[in-house]
């Protein structure tokens, strides 16, 4: 961080922004909702008290050391779930504010050159990459397999807290993908072609979730074409400030899916965090003269696949699944892009299935893109909030729709000692189908991932 002055100040100082800074009427009734506020109790720690720092730096009323003492600290501890929004009475895009005020910290500090190695290998080099995700998938698979996870987990209070964090999130992994240069034709009645998100982890690590998810589409009459040539959504280098790159990644979908010759229906995501990038590429091109039309044609298009299936379900679910479940929203799902009611639909279309509410719903589970690595303390907190919440359900089966809490929740299952499993929608909605069919037994089916 520069010694006399606080660089890139003026991304809080344009007329835009200070417009957007003064919707709030510190009222209040966000802190309610805020995550970390409800964690620390601290004013500083909600949207109204970053807002008031937003504000002060704006206006010039924040030196060097109160930047790096106050400024930065708390709001790099923001999840950025956006949960205020949808308290806020006076439509505030706090999520817009602090997205900019990320990129003012990134550009005011001094990453150590063992972070900039990591961030070039994970961020530049691999997530663009999908072959050498999966290459990764297939190393961590064998340290699986091997049972040297076992002796790791072990010992885990010997690991660093960075990577001991990274340890606990690794879902179990099943290096089987399918091959997505052909097709997944429709199956029965078609009723018309769509484009498929598969995203960087999802493909790599829940590979399975995407399989499900091309099953479900094809019973419901739908051939799904998933163009080779995709690449990461950009959230992860949004997240941590990277806005050119992030950048970068969105012309590349961009150029990738409007480029598929025929019509198609929608361009289907599966990650709620995903498709809120996707959704909200307009926005981050907006300056860009080439593709801020192309953006907006393409966010027209997308998708999440419950909020496409509500409308579209065709073949309704026939298998009974018997199951006390309970359904934990993807902030990025309910609070970015407003699906709240679909997936619940979905969910209470299953025969056997009993959906049971949480407490708070809207409350997020500590994954939040990369904090659940960036900030392992005060994830750890919210998650064990999450997961008191879960308990307290009875539920032995959590579903969610989104490839950050998916992991998260894997952890807090057996961070808390819990006999449940956690699944994604699609997967919930495909073993449905799969016991209809009779190809599948019934529920429960292996709760290997949980319990490794």
């Amino acid at each position: 961080m520069a010694d006399t002055m606080i660089r890139d100040l003026d991304l809080l100082r344009s007329p835009e922004y200070r417009r957007k800074l003064s919707q709030c009427v510190h009222c209040g009734l966000c802190l309610s909702a805020c995550p970390t506020y409800a964690i620390f109790g601290v004013e500083t720690d909600g949207p109204r008290g970053r807002i008031a720092l937003m504000r002060a730096a704006a206006e010039g009323r924040m030196n060097v050391e109160d930047f790096r003492r106050a400024f930065a600290p708390h709001i790099m501890l923001c999840l950025a779930c956006r949960a205020c929004e949808t308290a806020c009475p006076s439509g505030v895009q706090y999520g817009a504010l602090v997205e900019v005020a990320r990129l003012v910290v990134e550009h005011n500090r001094t990453p150590s050159l063992g972070e900039r190695l990591l961030r070039w290998i994970g961020m530049q080099l691999v997530l663009p990459r999908l072959w050498l995700l999966k290459l990764l998938a297939r190393l961590l698979w064998l340290y699986q397999v091997s049972r040297l996870q076992r002796v790791v987990r072990a010992f885990r209070h010997w690991l660093p807290k960075t990577l001991r964090a990274m340890e606990d999130i690794l879902p179990a992994i099943v290096p089987r993908y399918h091959d997505y240069r052909r097709p997944a034709p429709a199956l029965g009645t078609p009723h018309g072609r769509l484009l498929f998100f598969t995203g960087c982890i999802q493909e790599a690590f829940l590979s399975q979730v995407n399989q499900a998810t091309l099953r479900v589409l094809q019973r419901n009459g739908y051939t799904v074409y998933a163009p080779t040539e995709q690449t990461c959504c950009g959230a992860p280098h949004l997240h941590m400030g990277d806005l050119e790159t992030a950048r970068q990644l969105a012309r590349r979908n961009i150029d990738v899916f409007l480029s598929q010759d025929g019509q198609y229906e929608a361009v289907i995501c599966n990650a709620g965090g995903c498709g809120t990038i996707l959704k909200e590429y307009p926005h981050l091109l907006a300056d860009d003269p080439a593709y801020a039309k192309r953006a907006q044609r393409f966010a027209a298009l997308v998708k999440d696949v419950s909020e496409f299936l509500a409308e579209h379900l065709n073949v309704p679910p026939r298998g009974e699944v018997k199951a006390r479940a309970t359904y934990a929203d993807s902030c990025h799902l309910r609070h970015g892009q407003k699906v709240v009611s679909q997936p619940r639909k979905l969910l209470k279309s299953i025969p056997g299935l009993q959906l049971v509410e949480l407490q708070a719903p809207d409350r997020c589970c500590g994954s939040a893109g990369v904090y659940n690595i960036a900030q392992v303390d005060a994830a750890n907190a919210i998650l064990d909030a999450k997961m008191a919440d879960i308990a307290a359900t009875g539920a032995d089966l959590i579903v969610t729709t989104n490839t950050g809490c998916h992991m998260q929740l894997l952890a807090g299952v057996r961070r808390a000692g819990l006999p449940a499993k956690v699944m994604h929608l699609v997967e919930v909605l495909d073993l449905s189908y799969r016991i209809g069919d009779g190809t599948f037994a019934t529920f429960p089916v292996s709760q290997r991932e949980e319990t490794r």
